[in-house]
């Protein structure tokens, strides 16, 4: 059907609680630095060139802030990151702390961009506490990371969300997920973001984004990894026991509800309870916890208007620069104890308890929504019909993804074969170390792949791959290896990088799928003589073939007698079926 052709309909959302709150005084009318989201009064967001305009216009009336290209993105559009620091010091060496703030990575979900002007602007127009913040703290701003689906906007964007009227799309240029490319690293926007915190070392990281899903009373959800499935534990007690605490408190203050980022276990009954999601590190803040880079994945909730979403994210950044100011030695403390980490073994999948917690919301509820499930002469079944009003949940299960589902030894170090300069590009651009071996050969640990399983379509560009592996020792040279030690601050992110038993390995997102192609065969009129000679020879092997006749699908199947020589044959690829990057344990 011609889009012409369709009719202009927008989706109905379920009522709304009304809202007010003391951050609504935050919001300037008039004069000259009122921000393109609020002469709008919310109703809209300014496109690329006004974004990029507004950022600048911050610049030139303030020495402090700073605005530069990081990156660009693949249709020419440059990446915009927005520097506050007193006196315009750089940050990378100015021994304050840093709290990095990205908007945009799914750029219809765009609150963090307008906040972020709004709490510049008050810095530039004087705002006593920002300015004392700024003299202990750095803050860092991408107000747009998606910088190509920020403009493939528009009404018909969005369909759950409140806001704004001109939301952008949610995959980049290429239709890839930014979101999902944490670990592979596909896209240069993703490439840009890792620069800056390779470079800057940032003491916290703000994803912000907008949630989909239930409806709650909730309107600024915000989570990270907890100390339960952590591998960064110091970081995550600070997050649980400093910043959570601040941030809360500010938001409450201000007349916001916040709440914790959870997923509902059954999209048709919320009553059955939430999940409280361990990230891998194909998301922002599994490979935060990995890296042992503090990460928090801010989720306003998309059922609330576009004006409380910006408010409440204004409160956040600010309430999170405060806290890192104020306790960035313990902050700094915890990041240096766990980049001293040196495990043993590692947790590469987590999965859900079986046994929901029902002590979570036993004394305080939930603060959820009312809701009905009605037959629905659509869909032929019945749906979730959200009501707009508040109930409180008690005793709601609660689902943590605790439970080991992969579990790995920790080798010493991996081996990766020099001509793989795809895998070793992206090493070097996650910040991993990566040297020439020390010895000129060695014994190693080989995976042998069996019982590949291909996805049945394509995923973020790539085409994924399970297997099952066994290890076998071989002797070999390393002159055509190059080294990645695991005795390092990003020993962790390797592992997860480069054990093929990983969801988010390089393996598994298929960088390694030639090891399945086999370019060399064996002709019959060479190989029948060969396999007789073999038979001559080795009084094993003629064992074993005949045993194998007693198989009477093998022994009718011509190509199979005879592959069973080929492959016990020095004429067979020994690289088919092997995964190439060695380990040393």
């Amino acid at each position: 059907m011609a889009a012409d052709s369709i009719p202009s309909i927008q989706a109905p959302l379920p009522p709304l609680l009304p809202w007010q709150g003391a951050s609504e005084q935050l919001i300037v009318s008039e004069g000259q630095w009122v921000t393109p989201a609020e002469a709008t009064g919310f109703k809209t967001t300014p496109d690329y060139t006004a974004t990029r305009a507004f950022a600048e216009k911050l610049a030139a009336a303030s020495k402090d802030i700073r605005v530069e290209d990081i990156g660009h993105a693949s249709s020419g559009r440059a990446i915009q990151l927005i520097t506050l620091s007193a006196d315009g010091s750089d940050p990378r060496n100015n021994g304050k702390p840093t709290l990095l703030a990205q908007a945009g990575i799914h750029s219809g979900e765009i609150d963090g961009k307008d906040a972020s002007f709004m709490l510049l602007r008050d810095y530039i127009n004087g705002d006593q506490e920002l300015q004392r913040l700024v003299e202990r703290a750095n803050l860092l701003i991408i107000p747009i990371l998606n910088v190509d689906g920020h403009e493939r906007a528009g009404p018909y964007t969005r369909m759950n969300q409140r806001g704004p009227e001109n939301a952008g799309w949610r995959t980049n240029g290429n239709n890839l997920n930014l979101n999902r490319d944490y670990t592979k690293l596909d896209t240069p926007e993703l490439r840009a973001v890792m620069d800056i915190i390779n470079d800057y070392q940032p003491e916290l990281y703000l994803d912000i984004h907008v949630t989909d899903g239930e409806d709650y009373q909730y309107d600024i959800t915000y989570g990270y990894n907890g100390a339960f499935a952590s591998d960064s534990p110091a970081i995550a007690t600070w997050l649980e026991q400093q910043l959570q605490g601040d941030i809360d408190s500010a938001l409450k203050e201000a007349g916001h509800i916040p709440g914790p980022l959870i997923f509902g276990v059954n999209y048709d009954e919320f009553s059955d309870g939430i999940s409280h999601w361990t990230a891998s590190p194909r998301f922002s803040n599994g490979l935060g916890d990995l890296r042992h880079t503090p990460t928090v994945l801010v989720e306003n909730h998309s059922l609330k208007p576009y004006r409380q979403r910006v408010l409440g994210t204004y409160v956040l950044i600010k309430a999170a620069l405060a806290s890192v100011a104020e306790h960035s030695s313990a902050l700094q403390k915890a990041i240096a104890s766990d980049r001293k980490r040196r495990p043993r073994t590692q947790v590469l999948a987590w999965k859900a308890n079986d046994e929901p917690d029902l002590s979570v919301y036993a004394d305080k509820p939930f603060k959820g929504m009312a809701y009905e499930k009605t037959k629905n002469p659509i869909s032929g079944d019945e749906r979730v019909v959200w009501l707009g009003k508040a109930k409180d949940y008690f005793k709601l299960p609660v689902f943590r993804d605790e439970v080991k589902a992969v579990e790995v030894t920790v080798p010493k170090a991996f081996y990766i074969p020099r001509h793989d300069a795809l895998v070793i590009s992206r090493l070097k651009a996650h910040g991993i170390q990566l040297g020439k071996p020390k010895r000129e050969s060695a014994t190693l640990t080989r995976f042998s792949i069996s019982e590949p399983e291909f996805a049945e379509a394509p995923f973020e560009g790539h085409l994924r791959v399970n297997a099952k592996f066994t290890k076998e020792n071989i002797e070999t040279s390393l002159a055509n290896y190059i080294e990645v030690s695991t005795d390092q601050p990003l020993g962790e992110v390797a592992v997860a990088l480069l054990d093929p038993r990983g969801p988010d390995s390089f393996f598994q997102w298929g960088f390694f799928n030639q090891s399945f192609q086999r370019t060399e065969y064996a002709e019959p009129y060479a190989l029948v003589p060969l396999a007789e000679k073999m038979l001559a020879q080795d009084p094993k092997l003629k064992k074993a073939f005949e045993e194998r006749l007693q198989d009477k699908s093998f022994a009718d199947d011509p190509r199979a007698r005879l592959a069973f020589f080929y492959e016990r044959s020095r004429y067979y690829d020994q690289a088919y079926m092997k995964y190439p990057v060695l380990m040393q344990y």
